[in-house]
């Protein structure tokens, strides 16, 4: 688990938010490895242990990879993870039915993606009628093309997560190996994909209102 910086200001800050009526979504965007995914549970659980439990839900973007057969019929599956392996207009749909007014008056089931079985699946999480902040993570949430700004038009406030280049290709190796790739099929996916991914995402730094460094 990558180390944070000291939470309790970001949750703060992310309370905030709930100064506004209705429902308020916050992202973090930046590239991979960064700790965006651990940063978003950390807050989750902060406002939830300030706040009373289910006043804040988290939401992946990584339930929107497309499925293995997809990314096969595409021609992506030695791009899984860059921006056309992703259903941005799913998930923009998605974070639309949540932000609806009002929101929704039910459990609304929100997907993962399963490194054990590395595919994404439905209804891992849910984001439940009284939630009042959800926090929605990924690599692209800041880009602008078509989709990723329709999202990020649902956004409250995007905030970028950074660490050192050094570091995050160390924690990739490390994931990639422990999901059973050979050190060498790391080392590759992580210059033919990995790398280029996060050049990409790092020009959307300056549409955030904020950056987070881990590590």
């Amino acid at each position: 688990m990558p180390p944070l910086p000291t939470t309790d200001p970001l949750v703060a800050d992310a309370a905030r938010l709930l100064d506004r009526p209705g429902r308020r979504l916050l992202g973090l965007c930046g590239p991979p490895a960064a700790g965006k995914s651990v940063l978003a549970r950390a807050l989750v659980d902060g406002i939830n242990l300030r706040l009373g439990t289910d006043t804040a839900a988290y939401l992946p973007l990584d339930g929107f990879h497309l499925s293995n057969r997809q990314l096969e019929r595409l021609g992506l599956t030695d791009r899984k993870g860059s921006p056309p392996s992703f259903d941005a207009y799913g998930y923009a749909a998605l974070l639309r039915r949540i932000r609806a007014v009002p929101p929704p008056g039910h459990d609304v089931y929100v997907p993962d993606y399963d490194r054990a079985l590395h595919e994404p699946v439905a209804a891992r999480h849910v984001v439940r009628p009284g939630v009042r902040l959800v926090l929605t993570e990924g690599n692209y949430l800041g880009l602008d093309a078509p989709g990723w700004r329709e999202a990020a038009e649902l956004l409250d406030e995007l905030w970028y997560v950074d660490a050192p280049d050094e570091l995050r290709e160390r924690r990739l190796r490390e994931r990639h190996q422990g999901n059973g790739s050979s050190a060498e099929r790391a080392r590759s996916r992580i210059e033919g994909n990995d790398r280029p991914n996060g050049e990409l995402v790092k020009a959307s730094r300056e549409r955030c209102g904020r950056v987070v460094v881990t590590g």
